[in-house]
């Protein structure tokens, strides 16, 4: 055998063939990656010049893009081989966000071609499969296993059917030929039924005779001196002997490098073992963005496939959603990924993810040449299945009834039965998680298991959920609902909550048995009222909805005024009010609620449906009634004796006087609630934040009691712990007062800023109440910037909507934009009848929180008659004067004045007037600023 010919680099100890790939260290050989190779030679190629990172990449990965941290790995596994920085060896530097450069001394030789005396015994040619032009979302992958691999010599890739793990295990191999100078020899054990001929395979590709009965001695003396890489391809089937077989030679051979690859682990000493997961797919989230969603490779495989496969598709905005939801329902598996992708040309995308959530497709055909278990997903499957024993099947098939994550203790109480006790159970899903049929997750301290949808579908096709197993899981998270509901109020932020409803997807499975054929509707109508807080808490108000209704449907007379009933019909009325407003059903569905509970005596969940019907009557614009719900919500919390009833009362007190204009009384009521004994107790009760309510409504009355900083400063707290509980109803509210505060202040864009958040939510959970509100929002700064035709025609058309829906809390506001827009456009008669219209309708429903206002806007309205009426303007400014100070609203007294200096500078009164605008200022705290108090200078300043 010759040695190559060919130019040889030196530098310090090493010497480097660049035609034969090699770098040797005095004449022993350096164990390199082939990417960390083409690095060194790419750098070498340029000594003393800097070479980009980008150009680096184009070297290394010619006509491939990957991540920068891809080059970053390799190069650290370079300098690692190279001992770089060690003993003050230098020969790579790193130059901060320019790139790389090789610095050591380069000498060249040329060797004459030279023949061994004595050549050992050739290995065979290489005999590896092709491998993929390109693989998708494995860089990093590739490069920690082969990174492993050399250094510790025997790996093992462990993973799920499908996953991936043979085209990973090629594409190593391919790149470390080099590295072992061709000696890489890939043996698949796929096609094998007796473990007796695993020996066998090894030794024929190894071009070894198998002509003994105990061939184990021969293999280990042939390979004892030989530098070769060995990659076992599915072990799984023939793992007694495969694993044995392995450990054997990696101890008799310390050049040997296994490289194998399992469904579960060989368990042996030396085995290192890599778990191979899915393709990253992007998290089910709305607004998912094409440029966000090409950055997955499980997106980036199917787009490829399905491109391959003659589909006409490419990634954009608009169907970016689809394609990740198709990714998620495959689990990421690459396998799964590749066959739904080849459906696309005959069916279309949407269609094709249409097939896939009404069912799983097992069926579906990929590539020809695949190997036979690869053919299908079922063939695959299949092959796993056929591999477990009885009991294992057993215990996987009753695992199927769990849809998403479950823990051990749900696997303890719903599988066993007289055919597997609890031993069996902890067994079975020991030996399943480690056969990759069962894939573990730790979630906060706790770990939860689940299947793969794929495997569920399959599992289901075999032996669908029998009643019992399916009543068992039932009945299970029924108990986990009621206690989740009992402590959801004590969990304090998202990810914990993230945490503790990992298992929301087996209740909407229990629900969905319970109320089709063959379930058990009665446990199906407890079922939906232990799931409704929940529900309500996540602001899933469709799907509770929903729930709610088909439980109504299904309730017989005889479960009529049960405790269930009034869970359900007070979770109806809730999720009717704010995905449809003020309607009638939602009216009654929480007039009964109240009714049963006060039938039952039930107090606290009495005191909970008159927060929810105070809440009703304010949004119908009904705020006397309010107002009356929320004194008999103090009466009926005091006799409990409860921190957190009373202050629910005091928060519910606090907001109607607000609105009634009440404001020392609403003060008092609100800083209890918001800061008093109890106050932390009376969040997110039942899907309702009353405390984070309270604050952002105390924050309104800081600013109208004259101490504008301490509002922004309290508002601008509410929205931001409203939005770290992802409640997007308690952050709606939060916002949209909010926004009332930055109007009010002059910001108009801080206002739209929060405006903008509001409609993203409010569109996030169907509440189309809100969105119209957000409407008419724009419609309001779109008139303070001067467009007054768009606002008010903005405006018009969202309050036909909301008293359609019955939605009249904002009514008064929008009114008063509207006149200011009217009076902006000269359509001064339309504004004097709307005005009236208002002041009318405030006495009516009691929000005399706006009455100053109004009487101001009436003066002004007055002012711009054709014939103005001085004189009838200057008392309503007075009276809306008078009325602020009685009730104690500094900021409306304020605009008053303002109004009112206005008219009395123009009669040449200016001492008056600059006496009017300094009391009015008077009230507010030292350092205020706002869009009045900067008026207020301008014209004091013309005074």
């Amino acid at each position: 055998m010759t040695t190559p010919t060919g130019p040889r680099l030196s530098f310090g100890p090493f010497t480097v063939a660049p035609h034969e790939r090699l770098v040797t260290r005095d004449g022993v050989a350096v164990p390199l990656g082939s990417k960390a190779f083409d690095a060194l030679i790419a750098l070498m190629s340029r000594r003393n010049e800097v070479v980009s990172k980008r150009d680096l990449m184009a070297l290394v990965w010619p006509g491939i893009t990957v991540e920068e941290a891809n080059l970053r790995f390799h190069i650290a596994a370079l300098r690692k081989a190279l001992g770089d920085g060690k003993d003050g060896a230098r020969y790579i530097t790193t130059l901060s966000g320019r790139g790389y450069c090789f610095v050591a001394p380069i000498s060249h030789t040329q060797l004459p071609a030279a023949r061994r005396s004595s050549p050992p015994m050739e290995l065979p040619p290489v005999k590896l499969p092709n491998r993929l032009q390109r693989m998708v979302g494995r860089d990093q992958a590739v490069a920690t296993i082969s990174d492993k691999l050399l250094t510790s010599r025997f790996v093992t890739i462990v993973g799920p059917g499908g996953v991936g793990k043979t085209a990973v295990a090629v594409a190593i191999a391919h790149d470390l030929l080099a590295t072992f100078s061709d000696a890489a020899h890939f043996v698949d054990l796929a096609a094998l039924r007796d473990p007796d001929l695993v020996i066998t395979s090894i030794l024929l590709m190894l071009g070894l005779p198998a002509e003994t009965d105990d061939p184990l001695p021969a293999l280990l003396a042939h390979v004892r001196d030989k530098r070769l890489l060995l990659i076992l391809d599915n072990c799984e089937h023939v793992i007694a002997a495969a694993a044995p077989l392995a450990s054997a030679i990696f101890h008799a051979a310390p050049d040997v490098h296994i490289l194998a690859t399992s469904r579960e682990a060989l368990r042996v000493e030396g085995e290192q073992v890599y778990r191979l997961a899915p393709l990253a797919v992007p998290p089910d989230s709305a607004g998912l963005s094409a440029a966000a969603a090409q950055t997955y490779p499980a997106l980036q495989l199917f787009i490829e496939r399905a491109t391959a496969g003659g589909a006409q598709i490419a990634l954009d905005d608009t169907n970016a959603a689809t394609i990740a939801r198709i990714c998620r329902k495959l689990d990421g598996m690459a396998l799964a990924i590749e066959l739904a992708a080849g459906r696309v040309e005959a069916y279309g995308l949407e269609q094709t993810a249409a097939l896939l959530d009404e069912r799983l497709n097992l069926l579906w055909q990929g590539q020809r040449t695949a190997p036979p278990r690869q053919k299908t997903l079922r063939a695959t499957l299949d092959w796993s299945y056929g591999l477990l024993s009885d009991i294992e099947r057993l215990v996987l098939r009753r695992l199927a009834v769990f849809a998403g994550h479950f823990t051990i203790d749900a696997a303890l109480e719903v599988v066993p039965d007289e055919r597997a006790d609890r031993s069996h159970l902890f067994d079975a899903i020991d030996s399943l998680v480690a056969k990759s049929m069962v894939a573990p997750r730790p979630v906060g301290a706790m770990m939860r298991y689940r299947l793969l949808d794929t495997t569920r579908a399959y599992l289901l096709e075999i032996e669908p959920n029998d009643a019992a197993l399916a009543a068992r899981h039932a009945t299970y998270y029924r108990r986990w609902l009621k206690q989740a509901g009992s402590t959801w109020a004590a969990t304090p932020n998202a990810d914990e909550r993230a945490i503790h409803f990992s298992a929301l997807h087996n209740v909407r499975a229990a629900l969905d048995w319970c109320f089709g054929a063959g379930g058990d509707a009665t446990a199906g109508i407890a079922l939906a009222a232990a799931a409704a807080p929940i529900f309500l808490a996540m602001s899933l108000l469709i799907e509770c909805r929903r729930w709610s209704e088909r439980a109504l449907l299904a309730m017989t007379p005889s479960a009529r005024g049960s405790a269930d009933e009034m869970h359900i019909q007070a979770a109806l009325g809730l999720t009717l009010m704010f995905t449809r407003g003020g309607s009638e059903a939602a009216r009654v569905a929480l007039s009964r609620s109240l009714a049963i509970a006060e039938a039952r005596g039930d107090a606290p969940n009495q005191l909970q449906l008159l927060g929810r019907m105070h809440i009703f009557h304010e949004r119908m614009g009904q705020f006397d009634a309010a107002l009356g719900y929320a004194q008999q919500s103090l009466a009926v919390a005091q006799p409990l004796g409860d921190p957190g009833s009373i202050v629910l009362a005091h928060s519910l007190l606090g907001v109607s006087l607000h609105l009634a204009g009440e404001h020392r009384d609403a003060l008092k009521m609100l800083e209890v609630a918001w800061q008093g004994p109890g106050a932390e107790r009376i969040s997110t009760i039942h899907g309702f934040d009353h405390r984070n309510r309270a604050g952002i409504t105390l924050a309104r009355e800081l600013w109208l009691q004259g101490r504008p900083a301490d509002a922004r400063q309290l508002a601008q707290q509410t929205v931001t712990e409203a939005a770290q509980m992802e409640h997007p109803i308690t952050l709606c509210i939060a916002l949209i007062w909010a926004v009332s505060i930055s109007l009010w202040d002059g910001d108009l864009d801080g206002a739209e800023q929060s405006i903008d958040q509001f409609i993203a939510h409010a569109e996030s959970r169907s509440m189309g109440p809100y969105l119209v509100v957000g409407r008419g929002v724009k419609g309001e700064l779109a008139i303070r910037r001067g467009d007054a035709a768009q606002g008010v025609e903005t405006i018009f058309a969202c309050l036909r909507e909301l008293h359609e829906a019955g939605y009249e809390l904002l009514t008064t506001t929008f009114n008063i934009a509207l006149v200011q827009g009217l009076l902006a456009l000269g359509q001064i008669e339309q504004s004097a009848r709307l005005i009236d219209d208002a002041i009318r309708l405030v006495d009516q429903g009691g929000d005399h929180l706006y009455m100053p206002e109004l009487l101001r806007m009436k003066g002004r309205v007055l002012l711009s008659l054709p014939e103005p009426d001085a004189e009838q303007a200057k008392a309503h400014f007075m009276q809306s004067l008078d009325l602020s100070r009685r009730q104690g609203a500094t900021a409306w007294e304020l605009r008053a004045a303002i109004d009112l200096a206005g008219l009395f500078a123009g009669r040449g009164q200016r001492h008056e007037a600059k006496r009017w605008l300094q009391s009015a200022l008077e009230g507010f705290a030292e350092g205020s600023d706002t869009a009045d108090i900067r008026a207020v200078s301008v014209l004091l300043t013309t005074l």
